[in-house]
């Protein structure tokens, strides 16, 4: 299948529906490609390598998802590496990595959660379902991995190999399956929360297990990601509405992307406390500080940023659909 047909794939289900929109195989050398931006560095995927979501580990190592692809992804002391899993990916959109520098993953197809090391180790772990559609995935500060099994409307916790679903479907009485989660995100304090797009609604799950859901102020917002801050601020994606939302202190903020109908697919908090998010359509990255958003032209017209993250020297890292890998510099994307 070709690069363009295998992308219109992926974008034409998953994410974008809510848009209403043990052994290294073929390792590379990290070669930046010209940039038209100050501060960008870009390199060249091979032929036909669609990366979808991206996360970076405490060692500075970055793991991606391929679509369509039986491999995941890392960049490691300047080499491009890519470790064989087993079987295709369709829409891998969950993606974290632990304490221990392991990479977690979702596999829909396969109904089962997967970790892998650096080394190429692969460990599954079984869902017991005959289908799965599964949206972010995301470890919690103890080290258990929690995601959006949207298939049963339930946000899945996987701790110790054993799962534990937190059902949903009440939140939405008259038409349970509006309920199902996409995004997640775990706090500091063990607080588990996650974006219900089609209910319109941001839920918490206290460490306690008290659940909470609060009705998002711009109706059919559309929502998408949901990351959280150092000081405990809820970010998250409203797509249809072109918007940024933060939720803090019991009180929603919301900030209008400059370029129309951006595409907004991802979204990161940086240590600085920014947030950073993808345009797809807009071939921008984004960054919302201090109520003021501030966008950056990527190098290549046709660029399509799908997934992001941030390091821990504020470095924002980005996969695009076009079969690049990105990094935007700290220097230039510190907040000031």
């Amino acid at each position: 299948m070709t690069l363009g047909r295998r992308s219109r794939r992926l974008l034409g289900t998953g994410l974008v529906v809510a848009l209403g929109i043990a052994i290294a195989v073929g390792v590379l050398l990290w070669r930046p490609g010209k940039t038209s931006s100050w501060g960008f560095h870009e390199s060249r995927l091979p032929v036909d390598d669609i990366p979808v979501s991206i996360a970076v580990s405490r060692d500075g190592t970055v793991w991606f998802t391929l679509e369509g692809a039986d491999t995941v992804g890392l960049l490691r002391n300047g080499q491009l590496q890519k470790l064989p899993k087993g079987a295709d990916s369709v829409e891998p959109l969950g993606l974290a990595i632990d304490a221990a520098g392991h990479a977690w993953y979702t596999e829909a197809p396969k109904q089962r959660i997967s970790r892998v090391s650096t080394d190429g180790t692969i460990a599954s772990f079984a869902l017991a379902t005959p289908v799965a559609r599964l949206g972010r995935l995301t470890v919690a500060p103890g080290g258990e991995v929690w995601f959006a099994e949207a298939s049963l409307v339930s946000v899945t916790q996987l701790k110790d190999g054993r799962l534990t679903r937190h059902v949903l479907g009440s939140l939405a009485p008259t038409a349970p399956m509006d309920a199902a989660p996409f995004g997640i995100a775990v706090s500091s304090e063990g607080h588990v929360w996650a974006t219900l797009p089609n209910a319109n609604k941001l839920l918490r799950i206290s460490a306690s297990g008290e659940r909470t859901a609060f009705d998002v102020p711009t109706r059919g917002s559309g929502l998408g990601d949901v990351a959280i801050g150092a000081d405990g601020a809820v970010w998250f994606l409203e797509i249809a509405a072109n918007k940024i939302g933060r939720f803090a202190a019991e009180r929603f903020e919301e900030f209008t992307v400059p370029t129309p109908s951006a595409g907004l697919t991802a979204l990161a908090v940086a240590p600085d406390g920014a947030a950073w998010f993808t345009e797809l359509r807009g071939h921008r990255l984004g960054r919302v500080h201090d109520g003021v958003i501030t966008e950056y032209v990527l190098p290549r017209a046709d660029a399509r940023p799908f997934g992001i993250a941030v390091d821990a020297g504020n470095n924002v890292w980005y996969a695009d659909l076009s079969g690049w890998l990105g990094r935007l510099d700290a220097d230039r994307a510190r907040a000031r």
